[in-house]
């Protein structure tokens, strides 16, 4: 026993002398709650930019979509992600992009690297399979490269599949293809970056880039394999011997930032990292796990932010729930985890290796640009299905010092939701729009599978009053639940308006009727709330107050949260990893339920 704890005071010595990026905070995350029960950063906008849907007409009926990628240039957001029929790994592959000038309005996708045909009689290296008819399938963990020139391009990866099983990955495939994007939205033709070793220019499809009469073109070419930092994205794919890339070990999606002391700090899956002296060349120790992170086989993704502190952000359990970040001074000692996404969609359509949860993480690398809002934006998909956009306040922070009074009548446009954290899918839109010429927080839902979300964070307190004023646009359809929650997420009551024009409130088993609401009317309810004794009084448009009890005990409470749905709690750790069914009806859409927020306001209750 001696001689354990001697080595592993050597290890933990050796670790803390070399730049390496640790957690000292004391919060995990619990996989048995989506949301981890980790507290929320404060507004954080959780945008739903492309749903796959296989009714749609246009390229959305494909419905494993993955592996986006970010890049801001041009005033302008561009989304690279791979797109596969069903499953990952199972051809045709392609390449989809869409561009965005505001993060929340996104172009439909567009096809940017179309399916590839494997010439016929292909067969790997060692292998027996044989090519026939047969489609390469993408795979890439770097999407964009921005030349020192200021010219964008949009980099892919066609991989070679032949049976169940095979992998991609294997240094095996076509090769490595780049195109550039236009300030005009258009782009320039497909070359070949680098090959594999069983191709080349005589048996490929795409002409390579030395080939082009465009010189600046070449030379950005010629600029990313010069690099290390942008070759050490592609060893999973490339050659294995490839000369270009410095640390030739199977260690996965990498990515990069750069320390003060002007070292680059190195991330891969698992949270393995390591640093380097020299922009990538050369690696100071073999990568190796950073002591106090928790994190499996999903992607972590590390930047610095705009206020010159540093942020991790990644899945922070042993499954691909909740979305989390951690905050650091220096880019080595981060010291919170907090929440960034603590929601499942359901999974609507079966598929090989689709995972729950949000997932393969990927923000704007530090060449690729800032965008002007100067807050941290990402990109990560739903359960290997849907695409998603966070955008994440910077400074980072996870508590409200001031009581809220939010009425969005009178606030200033583009500045209404800066404190809300919002969920907002394709077909759940949360936005602030005008009724009866007022600016109100609008909740749409047409999704029978998800639900808007719309949460305020307000100083924690034990006794607290909250008042608010709904108008529902319909009476006959939807549902919203409204609850008071602690900082871990969890509820002590909960006020409903169901599908049938009831106001309800949540007591234990059973619900208790607060009165009726009509279509198209405003609802004023004051919530005064005591956690101590666990009693609270519900008022509604001024009438008698109703004396209630929590269904179930908290601290304290510090969230007010709007929802068109009912909580979700699956899947949980117990689900079976592969969800090879269709959900039914999955491409069904519902009658739209509205809610309009007109006002919020939280202040202490008298004693």
């Amino acid at each position: 026993m001696k001689r354990i704890v001697y080595i592993l005071l050597l290890l933990s010595a050796s670790v803390n002398a070399q730049d390496t990026v640790h957690y000292t905070g004391s919060t995990l995350s619990n996989v048995d709650y989506h949301h981890g029960q980790l507290p929320s950063v404060v507004g954080v906008h959780n945008i739903q930019v492309m749903r796959a849907n296989r009714a749609d007409t246009g390229v959305n009926n494909w419905t494993y979509n993955h592996q986006p990628m970010l890049a801001y240039w041009n005033n302008t957001f561009y989304l690279e992600y791979l797109s596969n029929p069903v499953g990952e790994h199972v051809p045709p592959g392609r390449t989809l992009l869409m561009c965005s000038k505001d993060g929340y309005n996104w172009s439909a996708p567009i096809v940017i690297f179309p399916p590839y045909k494997i010439p016929d009689g292909t067969v790997k290296e060692g292998g027996k399979d044989t090519a026939k008819n047969t489609f390469a399938v993408m795979h890439q963990r770097i999407g964009f490269f921005t030349s020192k020139a200021k010219r964008l391009f949009a980099i892919g990866f066609y991989g070679i599949v032949l049976a169940a099983k095979d992998d991609p990955n294997d240094g095996n495939g076509i090769g490595r293809v780049i195109r550039e994007i236009k300030a005009d939205g258009t782009f320039g033709p497909i070359y070949f970056l680098r090959y594999n070793h069983a191709f080349n220019e005589k048996n490929t499809s795409y002409p390579f880039y030395k080939t082009s009469k465009d010189k600046g073109f070449v030379a950005a070419c010629d600029e990313f394999l010069n690099t290390p930092l942008m070759m050490m994205q592609t060893v999973e794919e490339g050659d294995r011997t490839d000369p270009l890339i410095p640390l030739k070990k199977d260690f996965k999606a990498f990515n990069y930032y750069h320390l003060p002391n002007g070292k680059v700090l190195g991330l891969w899956k698992y949270a393995l990292t390591s640093t380097s002296a020299d922009e990538g060349k050369t690696w100071q120790y073999n990568p190796l796990r950073a002591p106090g992170f928790v994190n499996a086989n999903a992607k972590i993704w590390g930047q610095r932010t705009a206020d010159g502190k540093y942020a991790t952000v990644y899945n922070p359990s042993e499954f691909r729930w909740p979305l989390a970040i951690s905050i650091s001074d220096d880019g080595l000692n981060y010291k919170n985890l907090l929440l960034i996404n603590g929601e499942i969609t359901s999974l609507r359509y079966g598929g090989a290796y689709k995972s729950y949860g949000p997932q393969y993480v990927r923000g704007i690398q530090e060449t690729d640009g800032k965008p002007v809002d100067n807050n941290m934006w990402i990109t990560y998909s739903m359960n290997k299905e849907d695409i998603w956009v966070s955008r994440i306040n910077v400074p980072v922070k996870d508590k409200v010092t001031t009581d809220v009074n939010d009425d969005f009548k009178s606030m200033a446009d583009g500045t209404e939701l800066n404190e809300w954290n919002i969920f907002s899918p394709a077909w759940c839109r949360v936005q602030t729009e005008q009724l009866n010429q007022q600016k109100v927080l609008a909740l749409h839902d047409s999704d029978p599978f998800d639900y808007a979300k719309a949460e305020r964070i307000f100083p924690e307190a034990k006794r607290v009053v909250v008042e608010f004023t709904i108008t529902p646009k319909q009476n006959n359809t939807g549902n919203l639940e409204i609850e008071l929650q602690d900082k871990k997420g969890q509820a002590t009551l909960r006020l409903m308006f169901d599908s049938t024009g009831n106001l309800l409130t949540k007591q234990g088993y059973r619900n208790k009727s607060l009165g009726k609401y009509n279509a198209g009317e405003p609802v004023t309810i004051k919530i005064e709330l005591n956690t101590t004794t666990r009693f609270y009084n519900v008022t509604i448009n001024n009438g008698k107050a109703s004396p209630n009890l929590c269904f179930q005990p908290v601290e304290s409470v510090e969230r007010l949260v709007f929802r068109t749905g009912s909580l979700r709690r699956f899947p949980n750790a117990d689900t079976p990893t592969d969800q090879d069914y269709d959900l039914p009806n999955a491409d069904k859409k519902d009658k739209e339920a509205v809610y309009f927020i007109h006002r919020v306001k939280t202040y202490k209750s008298a004693e």
